[in-house]
């Protein structure tokens, strides 16, 4: 199931991963700015209209009201409202430490200096409509705003054929903090958050995953407002030991692949009789999923294994490759999570299966894909925040160092820079 490549090959594993990454293309593009410009100036005539083109339904109220909220959450189950509750528990504790403070620095002379953490004023989080409902992905994308101290928390979502949202991320949406639903989709949502309509007030970001078409408005609307990321397909990738569990790693493995045809699977191991097993097992275990179709052309094309001479040479590869989700299946994972600079997430040991944080432990899944946790980082309170510095400086503090400032002004031949301080100094009045 999985296809080995020789480790003196790794650049193929490279090439079989940015293969997976496809750009939006201009004809899509062409038709999320129609969308974008049509709501931009028709507001919410425009979003009745592709709301009844798309979504099949005919809505005289976006808004939905606390007693559709209500009437959503009785629909839900017990058990599943518990198993949200501790799971947003768990999401707060974690992002709470996240939280930075604003600083004061003080100076000679009265000078002092700093920098204010200040929150968003309004996010819009998108949520997906259609057979996949995924409440989990509001918690992650809710609760790191309301903990960065964000007063207006909106949420995005298409309406079934009766015009009503899924019961289930109604209370996920309540639960996390959010203060406005609107029953809209598609680039048509996006727009609304980005510019604002007659009943839908814009915000000054935009989060959450949605089709091609709500990828390519966010790229179009960035720079009014800002956005999280454009997400590529779902990956995962395993570094395990001998003594790893072939049937723990395999299940690992095929939680990802049964995201997307796209999406890739990942063994690293210094064990070839490990990797024997783990194909072994994800036959038997994919053979009875739902997703049988998509996870097997998911390690058809993208599902791929290394044998390496070492755990260290594992972690070297899976640096070059920076996954999504990260999995030390070994022995002693603390040993080498400090070798691992490369990750959007890492889950330690041969219990911690990623599932625990698509959902439960309280770090965020929304990660970093198509190797941009080199450069980027998961979703938290850092993404919901800004930050303002100040800075005072007394006249005593000018006199003695202004000259300084005039010089550096000067030289890149800004005169009135140079003005705006010389004019403030003691001896301005005899030099002119």
């Amino acid at each position: 199931m999985l296809t080995e490549i020789r480790k003196e090959n790794r650049k193929e594993l490279r090439t079989y991963l940015d293969s997976r990454s496809q750009e939006i293309s201009a004809d899509i593009l062409t038709k999320a700015m129609n969308i974008l410009t049509d709501v931009r100036e028709n507001g919410d005539a425009a979003l009745k209209k592709y709301t009844k083109q798309f979504d099949g339904v005919d809505l005289s109220e976006f808004k939905v009201s606390e007693e559709e909220i209500d009437e959503a959450e009785s629909l839900c189950s017990e058990d599943f409202k518990t198993a949200m509750r501790k799971a947003a528990d768990n999401i707060v504790y974690f992002h709470k430490a996240q939280v930075q403070q604003s600083y004061l620095l003080q100076k000679e002379m009265g000078i002092y200096l700093g920098q204010r953490v200040l929150p968003l004023e309004s996010v819009g989080i998108y949520v997906p409509g259609g057979r996949a409902q995924y409440p989990s992905s509001v918690l992650m994308n809710a609760i790191p705003a309301k903990v960065a101290g964000v007063k207006r928390i909106v949420m995005v979502t298409p309406p079934n054929k009766e015009g009503k949202i899924n019961p289930n991320i109604a209370f996920a949406a309540r639960l996390a903090g959010v203060t406005e639903i609107y029953k809209i989709g598609g680039a048509q949502a996006v727009g609304a958050l980005a510019y604002g309509t007659e009943s839908i007030p814009s915000v000054d970001k935009i989060v959450g995953p949605g089709n091609i078409f709500v990828a390519a408005a966010k790229k179009l609307v960035y720079g009014k407002v800002a956005i999280d990321m454009i997400a590529g397909p779902s990956e995962i990738l395993v570094v395990a030991d001998e003594g790893a569990d072939p049937a723990f790693v395999a299940a690992d493995l095929l939680s990802q692949a049964e995201h997307d045809p796209m999406a890739s699977a990942i063994l690293l191991t210094v064990s070839r009789d490990l990797l024997a097993r783990v194909n072994e097992e994800l036959k038997k275990q994919s053979a009875v999923l739902p997703k049988k179709e998509i996870v097997e052309n998911s390690l058809r094309d993208y599902g791929k294994a290394i044998v390496c001479d070492s755990i260290e040479e594992c972690i070297d590869f899976a640096n070059a490759i920076a996954p999504e989700h990260l999995e030390l299946c070994v022995s002693d994972p603390m040993r080498y999570l400090e070798q691992v600079v490369n990750a959007g997430s890492v889950f330690l040991g041969y219990y911690t299966c990623e599932s625990i944080g698509d959902y439960f432990g309280g770090t965020n899944h929304v990660l970093p894909t198509s190797g941009t946790a080199r450069f980027s980082s998961a979703l938290g309170v850092d993404a919901f925040i800004k930050k303002s510095s100040f800075l005072h400086y007394t006249k005593e503090a000018l006199d003695a160092y202004g000259k300084y400032i005039v010089t550096m002004a000067e030289e890149e031949q800004l005169r009135a820079h140079a003005n705006a301080a010389r004019i403030r100094m003691k001896d301005y009045g005899k030099e002119n």
